[in-house]
């Protein structure tokens, strides 16, 4: 029984992707790393603690994942109020509202800080559909943990199966199956070298998964 959907944020509600990547890669001249496309990539859907503790062990670096934080956390907000390319992708604030209108429970599951999370919601005014909001970036395990999805559906007050998951990365995906819930992969031009193979369903438009026709599927 469908009870309740449980949101990623990045690259699925707004690509902030663009953004993140700029500053990662000015964080990354900042501190004079070499890091390739390839492995960029394999940190998507992590928090941004966990991919500079990785960034800081792989090149051994003296700073402090903490420094590497901050510094491109400064970037990102001043991209995020500069950058005129933000904005929600495309069908999903419909969704959203047809999801909140035929009664499920909605909340925000994303490894983006609450800082972040909360501009973006404030920005596009997305509070009034949701029940709670989650940053990974507070818990101690990231994507692919399945830590976000189990507190999300705490949040939500569902039981894991009655909960479905929308997520365009590996890690998300893995985090939500690992969780117990059924998870919708994203697959959209915005996403970059995913791997959906283990998610129940995989869909390229939000009016695929509108709610007469998932409510079909899982009842």
């Amino acid at each position: 029984m469908l009870k309740a959907v449980l949101f990623d944020m990045d690259g699925v509600i707004v690509d902030t992707e663009p953004l993140h990547k700029k500053a990662y890669f000015k964080m990354f001249d900042y501190f004079k790393i070499e890091v390739s496309d390839e492995l960029y990539e394999t940190t998507t859907g992590q928090s941004t603690i966990n991919v500079c503790k990785r960034m800081c062990d792989h090149f051994k670096l003296d700073n402090s994942p903490e420094e590497l934080v901050q510094y491109k956390r400064d970037i990102f907000i001043n991209l995020f109020h500069s950058d005129p390319s933000l904005q929600l992708i495309d069908g999903v604030l419909e969704l959203i509202q047809d999801y909140y209108n035929n009664g499920l429970t909605l909340v925000l599951a994303s490894s983006a800080s609450m800082l972040t999370i909360n501009n973006v919601f404030k920005r596009f005014d997305l509070d009034q559909y949701f029940k709670a909001k989650i940053s990974g970036a507070d818990l101690k395990a990231s994507k692919p943990h399945p830590e976000i999805f189990e507190k999300a559906a705490q949040l939500a007050g569902h039981l894991q199966h009655h909960c479905i998951v929308i997520e365009d990365s590996t890690n998300g995906i893995k985090a939500a199956k690992a969780a117990g819930s059924y998870c919708i992969g994203f697959d959209s031009f915005h996403s970059k070298n995913q791997d959906y193979s283990k998610a129940d369903l995989v869909v390229s438009q939000f009016k695929d998964i509108q709610y007469s026709k998932i409510y079909n599927i899982l009842n």
